[in-house]
């Protein structure tokens, strides 16, 4: 037997004023339209905003249902609209943020495993990085130069 060691680094900003201006006003985009959140059962509401390469952004929140789970994160209403409005452009940037109706969020949220999936789909279809920076409510924000950071052994169609 042997080990495999992974190590992943990340870059971290103090709060969202430190992050670059672009970076910046698309977090404070994710921020806004996660108060457009359907979250009546988790209380949880996540806002995203992709920065595509044709200048567009793209957002998204997190719709619940009362058949849950089939409700949908807001990475992944932003993405599959990203990829549905415009399916040649190339995904560069998401920014998400996270709040709770019930008690502060400090930390930062990273995409949940189903959106880490979904967005590595698309990285690997358009061949480049997507930077992926995220936050809680306040405080710290997390970066990632490409979603491989956060789901280093991803499952693409050349497993197919």
């Amino acid at each position: 037997m042997k080990q495999i060691n992974i190590t992943t680094t990340f870059s971290v900003f103090d709060n969202k004023e430190e992050l670059p201006e672009d970076v910046q006003n698309l977090m404070n985009q994710a921020i806004e339209i996660r108060k457009r959140a359907y979250a009546p059962y988790s209380k949880f509401r996540v806002g995203a905003a992709i920065f595509l390469d044709n200048g567009k952004v793209v957002l998204g929140s997190n719709q619940e249902s009362a058949a849950y789970p089939s409700g949908l994160c807001a990475e992944r209403v932003a993405i599959f609209q990203a990829g549905a409005i415009y399916p040649d452009a190339k995904i560069l940037k998401i920014a998400i943020s996270a709040t709770s109706d019930e008690k502060p969020v400090t930390s930062p949220i990273p995409p949940c495993g189903a959106c880490r999936q979904s967005i590595s789909e698309y990285e690997f279809k358009q061949n480049y990085p997507i930077e992926i920076y995220f936050m809680g409510e306040t405080g710290a924000v997390y970066k990632s130069d490409s979603l491989k950071n956060l789901l280093p052994f991803m499952f693409d169609k050349n497993f197919l």
